[in-house]
């Protein structure tokens, strides 16, 4: 008799999950600048260098199921909310702007629009790195305490 509780919906489609959040992040700033015609700021190309890869990264584990991959994509994202962070800061606390300005093409420090007061490119940026670390995180811990009927058991 098998008592074993069935993998929850995140502990089977976590890959999957990031997955989507890594290709809706990457089409929102294609759209952004290819679309609504906003030129990207020196920022802004850091956090796409740590996004884009993503898309293909979690696509090709989503689709061989190969949870290894957390511990490859996982530095990218965090180095990327480092960037989104430190960018969200910058527009928001003048004296950052000073520390370390942009020099050349789009300043940093002006946000194209601002939602609420608060929402804006980074911060968007931001919170789907953070939806992909807390996804891989999460699902990660949950499918190693997952034994799954087709793996033997030493």
């Amino acid at each position: 008799m098998n008592t074993e509780t069935p993998p929850s919906f995140l502990a089977r489609y976590y890959l999957f999950l990031a997955w989507i959040v890594a290709i809706v992040a990457t089409g929102g700033s294609l759209y952004l600048s290819d679309v609504m015609l906003l030129e990207p700021c020196k920022l802004c190309w850091y956090q796409r260098i740590f996004m884009y890869p993503q898309v293909i990264l979690l696509g090709i584990a989503a689709y061989h199921n190969d949870r290894r991959i957390v511990r490859y994509s996982m530095p990218l994202v965090i180095l990327g909310a480092c960037v989104a962070i430190y960018h969200y800061a910058e527009q928001h606390i003048p004296a950052l702007s000073r520390i370390l300005p942009c020099t050349t093409g789009v300043p940093c420090n002006k946000p194209y629009f601002e939602w609420f007061g608060f929402i804006t490119i980074p911060f968007m940026a931001l919170i789907a790195f953070i939806l992909i670390a807390l996804l891989l995180w999460r699902g990660s811990r949950a499918t190693d305490a997952i034994v799954y009927e087709d793996e033997e058991i030493e």
